[in-house]
């Protein structure tokens, strides 16, 4: 099947991207209006970007009538967000704030989300994240015009809010009780429960293959030769 993304509607386009790249980390974003009235919202488009200086982004994508989304107005107008990241205990109160509200209207109180006081920028947290980022706007880059255009959105990581109890023996965060959740296409999401190791190739030795899961693939050490013919 050959896809022509050139000769698509955006809403068509947007159908089949979201089908595709899978899963999609959530950033659950939190922002204050001018008047100080907090917003919430989640959006899929989500990644880190790099570690020096610790940078992620995200991308608020237009309304279907081509508006700016409150989150980035909020964030034009401020400088200032927090990016919580839901488990699956907070998946159905991180849905609901996906609701259009009228602006200045609140999600936290809207869908009765707990809030916590953020150290270093205005825009509080989601209480019960087990990490939330806060962040000083780097810089917007529009994407498009019109409808279901995009602004990606990259902002500075100030510091984090990690929850103890999802810390594992080695004090990092154990992702079984970090118990996160991604988007699929459609209505769908996944959570992270089911996972498999794989050693980089040019970090372990062959023989470290051993200790993968059974039939995982086994890894060619980075000063091995290719085979003839291989890409």
């Amino acid at each position: 099947m050959f896809l022509d993304f050139t000769a698509m509607e955006p809403r068509q386009a947007y159908q089949w991207m979201v089908s595709a790249i899978v899963p999609r980390p959530i950033a659950w974003v939190s922002t204050v209006s001018p008047d100080g009235r907090t917003n919430l919202a989640p959006f899929s488009f989500f990644q880190g970007v790099t570690c020096n200086p610790p940078t992620l982004l995200f991308v608020p994508a237009n309304t279907r009538d081509g508006r700016k989304k409150d989150t980035l107005l909020n964030i034009e107008a401020n400088r200032e967000f927090v990016v919580s990241l839901p488990s699956f205990a907070q998946a159905e109160q991180m849905n609901a704030t996906a609701a259009l509200l009228p602006y200045g209207e609140s999600e936290f109180e809207a869908f009765g989300i707990a809030a916590s006081a953020s150290e270093r920028v205005r825009p509080p947290r989601v209480a019960g994240a087990g990490v939330a980022f806060e962040c000083t706007l780097l810089q917007i880059v529009p994407v498009g015009e019109g409808p279901l255009a995009a602004n990606v959105v990259f902002g500075r990581i100030l510091c984090a809010h990690v929850r103890e109890d999802i810390l594992g023996a080695d004090g990092l965060i154990d992702p079984a009780r970090q118990d996160a959740i991604g988007r699929m296409g459609g209505e769908g999401y996944t959570r992270t429960r089911e996972r498999f190791d794989l050693a980089r190739p040019d970090r372990a030795p062959l023989a470290a293959t051993a200790s993968l899961s059974p039939g995982a693939i086994p890894l060619r050490p980075a000063s091995e030769p290719r085979p003839a013919g291989s890409a």
